[in-house]
């Protein structure tokens, strides 16, 4: 339905059929000429598509959806922040609990509970992150950039 979150699926000539010798990898993405892309979208009302997340980033916290990109994106609004990442941290009621990993800008400075008031003003207060952890050094990340959050997700647990 329009305006609500829903995984993105696609279907079209330019599909593939399948992955290379990787029949698990398969029937996991293509389904009946469907390619699952595993990226969450919403349309709006003019039809316009909106990437939210991926799939595999949403957290659920006791039956609540938490997006980690926009968690990610309150923190980014903060000017001390200079990189951060959102991960579950398991919870034995509620599933997952939200947790962030935070690079600051040389020079800065902000504490844990500062920086979730800042959340706070932004975001519900079920997605405002429960634990905030800093480093020093850049954010683990793969040859092609992207975050490496099951790195991240271990300094929690």
């Amino acid at each position: 339905p329009q305006g609500e979150v829903g995984e993105l699926w696609c279907k079209g000539p330019m599909n593939c059929k399948s992955y290379w010798n990787r029949p698990d990898a398969t029937a996991e993405t293509f389904r009946e000429g469907w390619v699952v892309t595993g990226d969450l979208a919403r349309l709006d009302e003019e039809g316009f598509l909106y990437l939210v997340d991926r799939a595999k980033d949403m957290l659920i916290r006791g039956g609540e959806n938490v997006y980690c990109i926009e968690v990610e994106n309150a923190l980014y609004e903060h000017p001390a922040v200079m990189d951060a990442a959102v991960v579950g941290i398991p919870h034995k009621v509620l599933g997952e609990e939200v947790g962030a990993v935070v690079q600051l800008k040389p020079g800065m400075q902000v504490s844990e509970d500062e920086l979730r008031a800042h959340a706070a003003g932004h975001l519900a207060a079920f997605k405002v992150p429960v634990k905030i952890l800093f480093m020093s050094e850049p954010l683990p990340r793969n040859a092609n950039g992207k975050i490496l959050k099951p790195v991240l997700r271990e300094k929690f647990v």
